[in-house]
């Protein structure tokens, strides 16, 4: 690239883009901007492909959401199999509930 302003904002764009400040696309439609209302890249041969380099290196990790990436890299814990059977479906336990009406004994209340 020949265009010093336009490298520049490239990198500051896409310190944004790392700290999820700004979105890809938006860095992209920046740059896009920029070399439509810029003399020098207007002129500079080449730059259409550089600038679709950029955007393939900075689109496709993008779309995965920092917290999704940051639980990716986490191991995910296992049920262990006595912790499973523990678990009970609330539905399941309807005709035992003390607060039903139809099982109420007020001698029960202490």
């Amino acid at each position: 690239m020949e265009c010093n302003q336009l490298i520049r904002l490239v990198k500051d764009w896409y310190l944004r883009v790392q700290q999820e400040t700004m979105a890809p696309a938006r860095m992209m439609e920046f740059v896009d901007r920029h070399v439509k209302d810029c003399m020098i890249c207007q002129t500079e041969e080449g730059l259409n492909g550089e600038i679709e380099k950029i955007r393939e290196y900075v689109l496709p990790e993008s779309k995965i959401p920092k917290a999704v990436r940051e639980q990716q890299q986490k191991p995910t814990p296992e049920i262990s199999p006595e912790e499973h059977d523990e678990i009970v479906d609330d539905n399941d336990n309807d005709d035992n509930d003390v607060n039903s009406e139809e099982n109420f004994d007020p001698d029960e209340i202490t």
